[in-house]
């Protein structure tokens, strides 16, 4: 079951980081039909600024995510020894060098990991995720994060962020191109195409409107979607469920994190804001903590 349920998680991500390619692909498209008037430089476009943007934000330093969370680093196994060991512990098992260990002075149990590779990743920890676990839990936290640390998590929301913002700025630039006389179309297409052109003004319109939309949508189904995979990383590294599971029951039964920062929500074990809930989930960083516990049950 349980490595059923990984191959699930690690199809299912392909698909959602499939779809934002292809919707990166459309709306280039889109924009290129209304601003340059050619389908295919607007693709070319597409591809550039998605480049580009994946190239700086991977680019971006450790460091500047956990200045932004208010963390503070161990620099060795004397500053926090029981800390330092569950991490050198995990690594090693998870067969990862051993990350960077921060902790986070706030009362809130939550964990996070970051970096743009194994060999250049970090894990943080709250003060209140060590107050109240257990070592048998933390152990199950860490290998967590070390499971979003081997298989690369970090880096494929550094993309999928990159991505997001690559759609913003081609929809403020086709949004923009109606002021500067862009999607004005040529009076020689008044003749028996002029339908046909009407038609795709009108589907590249919409395509740039919902575009933020379903970038949003994309990027936290990929995020819900790697937390389940990280569940069952855990399960594989410990072989204990039951020390992962009493971990998440915890964390959701407490306040939220006083001085999260909010665009590193979806790196966090749980919700630091501990967001009200919608019926869909679809606008949700995380997958509810009922239907993760329940599939950790089953393994």
């Amino acid at each position: 079951m349980l490595f059923e349920q990984i191959a699930r998680n690690k199809r299912h991500t392909v698909y959602v980081m499939a779809a934002f390619v292809v919707l990166v692909a459309l709306i280039g498209a889109a924009v290129g039909y209304v601003f340059f008037n050619s389908m295919m430089a607007g693709l070319v476009m597409a591809i550039v600024v998605a480049v580009v943007y994946s190239a700086i934000m991977i680019g971006q330093s450790t460091d500047v995510v956990m200045n932004l969370n208010h963390a503070r680093e161990l620099h060795s196994a004397d500053d926090d020894p029981e800390l330092w060991h569950i991490v050198e512990d995990m690594a090693m098992v998870a067969k990862v060098p051993m990350p960077r260990v921060f902790i986070i002075d706030d009362e809130s149990p939550n964990a996070f990991a970051t970096g743009n590779s194994p060999k250049h990743s970090a894990v943080a920890v709250t003060t209140g995720i060590q107050a109240r676990l257990t070592r048998e839990e933390m152990e199950g936290v860490i290998g967590h994060e070390m499971t979003h640390v081997r298989n690369y998590d970090i880096r494929l929301q550094t993309i999928a962020l990159a991505l997001t913002a690559a759609i913003s700025l081609l929809v403020n630039w086709g949004l923009n191109s109606f002021w500067w006389g862009g999607g004005r179309r040529r009076d020689d297409d008044r003749d028996g195409n002029g339908s046909i052109q009407i038609l795709l003004m009108l589907v590249s319109v919409i395509l740039i409107v919902l575009a933020p939309l379903a970038a949003s949508l994309v990027q936290m189904a990929l995020s819900r979607n790697r937390e389940y995979l990280a569940d069952a990383g855990s399960v594989e590294l410990t072989r204990n469920p039951k020390g992962l599971i009493d971990a998440l029951n915890k964390i959701d039964d407490s306040q939220p994190m006083a001085q999260a920062d909010p665009s590193s929500a979806a790196l966090y074990i749980s919700d630091p804001f501990k967001a009200k809930k919608t019926w869909t989930h679809l606008f949700e960083t995380h997958p509810p903590m009922a239907d993760r516990i329940a599939r950790l049950e089953k393994m």
